[in-house]
């Protein structure tokens, strides 16, 4: 019945995407009508043959489909409810009566047969339908490195407004010419400092979202989401699995702890933290000198601190980075359509960002006013626009807030926003308080899992999405390895059966030596000498599967993150973004689980599903889920055809 609420869910919304010519520019309208077959609903005491086929005459031009007409109604928030999954039916479109009865049908009127078998019928036809029209259906929608992943359900219907981050959010800065030239400007300022830097060249490979600098250690970490170290580095050199074991076998990662542990949570950290563990290198060798006083690792990490934020401070990156955007910026044409189909929906549009104005304005023109219709700007799409906003401050204190009235950036005291303003600085309360919208009908999306998802969320309660470009490739590293994953998952089953029937000969073994009963009847009829001959052979086969499974295993996630070392060979270090060992998640997707509803690789995404998409996250798996463990055995192939059939969700689209 769930898929069925899909399919008839995005039938629902049909009318509105054809009518957005910009998202289906192979669709030919000849004229300022079309007619289109609707839902082939069978009505009891009525004819079939007067109401199995209706058809809906609808102006191109409509700006939307009888809303606040004869037809449809929207529920508003006074009268909204909760529905069995506990979302609000806030923006929900309903049939008015008056409606049914003008086809003579009353509000009594029974569908024809159970619910289930019409459902059945009719979700065909709309995914047939669906199909003819080249729309996605929702599976194929999330069965992509593309799609949009649910942690936590979200009515998208009862949001009634969506800010956005811009750095990293709304654009997508190329990682190499980005952060390369932050860590350019980074270690030129370290050299003015007096730190060896000769030699050492920007490396983006080295690190990934998600790691824990230890800055006690030196070391970088990646931790699964209980807080154990599973992989480390120090310096630029990965540390053996028992190094590993050694050093942080007794401790947990805790981030609270933030006088020792730095959370890499964006891809601004890059360049941050290759600078750092390449002059963690350059302390263990003895080559700072000894004039720039007694230095540790705590210390080395707050100097490159220091040299990274004066590159920031001082303007010339973001000046560079203006003069030549083009060099920067990777441009994404469907993001302002994307926005541009949730504005229209009804929904106000905020732009909040922690980048002055000068800075906002330049980049936005040059990634949105080309992709836009109808001569808009950038402008034209947000509601409201806040720069300057000093996240995570912004969620969990009051500023004060400026208007900014002129292009060269002038500004003026203010105390509430309005629709169309420009302002810098304030509050989200301000925000709250300026539209009467409060709590969870606002969405605030970002690639910050600190700054922007978790502190909305735990001071606010806003709703939650999260950015994170390397989706994309992750995804699809996971469906390349999947034959690999499935050589290594047999090779562990192999092991754990010959394991099983070698602990029951050894529990044998040990009872017979004490003259009690032998646990296996196998057991029972062997004599000593083929007892222990049978203990030999599978416990060299347990040693043999180890040794062909070790490197198996530390093989895991070559596909996502792999670089070439000095003697040209593969050297893998950090393994997918989301796993932590072959099964466990990483602190980065616990992180992500906790704070972020809905996470994906670009706001684009969006104009793959609709601004009345029902997410619905799916059944989390336990420890005790028998069933579940069989099936996904069953059906190893579709393991992977979400980013993860543990962490992804199921989606409504009604």
């Amino acid at each position: 019945m769930l898929y069925a609420t899909e399919v008839l869910g995005n039938f629902s919304v049909t009318l509105y995407r054809i009518r957005e010519t910009h998202l289906s520019n192979s669709m030919a309208v000849s004229t300022n009508y079309f007619r289109i077959p609707v839902l082939n609903l069978a009505f009891r005491n009525k004819p079939t043959s007067h109401i199995t086929r209706m058809t809906c005459c609808c102006s191109v031009e409509a700006k939307s489909v009888g809303v606040g007409g004869d037809v449809f109604s929207v529920t508003s928030s006074s009268k909204s409810d909760v529905d069995y999954l506990g979302e609000s039916t806030k923006g929900d479109l309903n049939l008015k009566q008056e409606h049914l009865q003008a086809f003579g049908i009353d509000s009594q009127t029974t569908l024809e047969g159970p619910i289930e078998q019409v459902a059945r019928v009719e979700a065909e036809e709309a995914e047939n339908l669906l199909r003819d029209l080249g729309i996605p259906s929702p599976s194929s929608s999330r069965h992509s490195p593309r799609g949009i992943f649910c942690s936590r359900t979200l009515n998208l219907r009862s949001i009634s407004a969506i800010g956005y981050d811009m750095d990293y959010t709304l654009m997508h800065y190329n990682v190499m010419a980005w952060e390369g030239r932050a860590y350019d400007y980074c270690m030129e300022n370290l050299k003015n400092m007096g730190y060896p830097v000769d030699g050492l060249a920007f490396d983006p490979d080295l690190v990934i979202r998600g790691l824990v600098i230890d800055k006690e250690s030196g070391n970088l970490v990646k931790a699964d989401r209980f807080g154990y170290v599973k992989r480390a580095m120090h310096g630029t050199k990965m540390l053996s699995t028992r190094a590993v074991s050694e050093m942080y076998g007794r401790e947990l990662v805790d981030l609270r702890k933030e006088s020792r542990w730095e959370f890499l949570n964006t891809l601004f950290s890059v360049s941050e933290a290759v600078a750092y563990m390449q002059m963690v290198d350059r302390l263990d060798d003895g080559a700072i000198s000894a004039e720039l006083g007694p230095l540790d690792y705590k210390g080395l990490y707050k100097a490159v601190g220091r040299a990274l934020f004066r590159a920031h401070v001082e303007g010339q990156l973001k000046s560079e980075i203006m003069s030549k955007p083009e060099l920067f910026v990777e441009p994404d044409p469907e993001l302002p359509l994307a926005l541009l189909d949730q504005k229209e929906a009804g929904k106000k549009i905020l732009l909040i960002t922690n980048s002055d104005y000068h800075y906002t304005d330049k980049m936005m023109q040059h990634s949105f006013n080309r992709f836009l219709p109808n001569d808009m700007g950038w402008r034209d799409l947000f509601d409201i626009v806040i720069v300057s906003a000093r996240k995570p401050e912004f969620f969990q204190m009051s500023h004060p807030m400026y208007e900014v009235v002129t292009g060269e950036g002038l500004m003026r005291p203010c105390f509430k926003a309005c629709t169309g303003g420009l302002y810098s600085g304030g509050s989200a309360q301000m925000v709250e308080n300026s539209l009467d919208i409060h709590g969870d009908e606002i969405l605030y999306v970002g690639d910050h899992i600190y700054t922007d998802v978790s502190q909305s969320k735990l001071h606010l309660r806003w709703r939650t999405a999260l950015i994170c470009r390397e989706l994309e490739e992750e995804y699809s590293a996971l469906i390349r390895s999947r034959g690999h994953r499935a050589s290594l998952i047999e090779l562990i089953n192999q092991k754990e059966v010959v394991g099983d029937l070698f602990n029951q000969l050894r529990l044998a073994l040990q009872r017979r030596t004490r003259e009690r009963p032998a646990q296996t009847l196998a057991a029972t009829t062997m004599g000593d000498q083929e007892l222990t001959e049978s203990m030999q052979k599978l416990l060299i086969v347990m040693q043999r599967l180890d040794e062909k499974i070790a490197p198996m295993l530390e093989a895991d996630g070559e596909l996502f993150n792999k670089r070439v070392d000095m003697m040209h060979l593969f050297c893998i270090r950090w393994g997918f973004l989301s796993r932590a060992g072959l099964w466990d998640k990483s602190h980065l997707m616990r992180q992500i689980e906790k704070y972020a509803d809905i996470y994906t690789s670009r706001v684009s995404n969006f104009l793959h599903y609709t601004p009345f998409m029902y997410f619905r996250s799916q059944e989390q798996t336990l420890a005790h889920d028998a069933y579940s463990q069989h099936d996904s055995q069953l059906d190893d192939g579709d393991a992977y055809s979400q980013h993860d059939s543990q962490l992804n969700g199921n989606i409504i689209d009604n």
